[in-house]
């Protein structure tokens, strides 16, 4: 019962990701080409509920279901934090798709999303290999 609800929860989340269709390759596209501004919107409502939330963390310090304190550590912003959000954001721009809605498209039978999810993994792996060598 433990994973159910995992289970459940990313199937919501794929089918809210469908019937708002910013699964769609050619919407997400079109965004890039600025023809599709209300994916701006959703992208937008994001970052402004992510931004209230860390807010929120720090102001009030709460604590997880365990009892353990929720904290949100600092990230220095790197030069590689620079080229691997330019790499993220070209391989979204070329994929039409991030890492969220890739089950989504699998789900919903665009076979292409197999190769974003291909890439994506490759990527991973790439990145735990490289890391230690590059220290950071």
């Amino acid at each position: 019962m433990g994973k159910l609800k995992f289970l459940l929860l990313g199937t919501y989340f794929g089918i809210v990701l469908t019937k708002a269709q910013v699964i769609s390759w050619y919407k997400i596209r079109n965004m890039f080409f600025f023809r599709e501004p209300d994916l701006y919107l959703i992208i937008g409502s994001a970052v402004l509920v992510g931004a209230i939330s860390v807010f929120l963390v720090k102001r009030f310090h709460p604590s997880t279901l365990a009892g353990e304190p929720l904290t949100i550590p600092g990230k220095a912003l790197t030069r590689g934090t620079v080229i691997g959000g330019f790499i993220f954001g070209l391989g979204w721009f070329i994929t039409g798709t991030c890492p969220g809605p890739i089950y989504a498209q699998i789900g919903s039978g665009e076979i292409w999303a197999l190769f974003t999810l291909a890439g994506a993994l490759a990527g991973a792996f790439a990145y735990a290999w490289v890391r230690p060598k590059i220290g950071s």
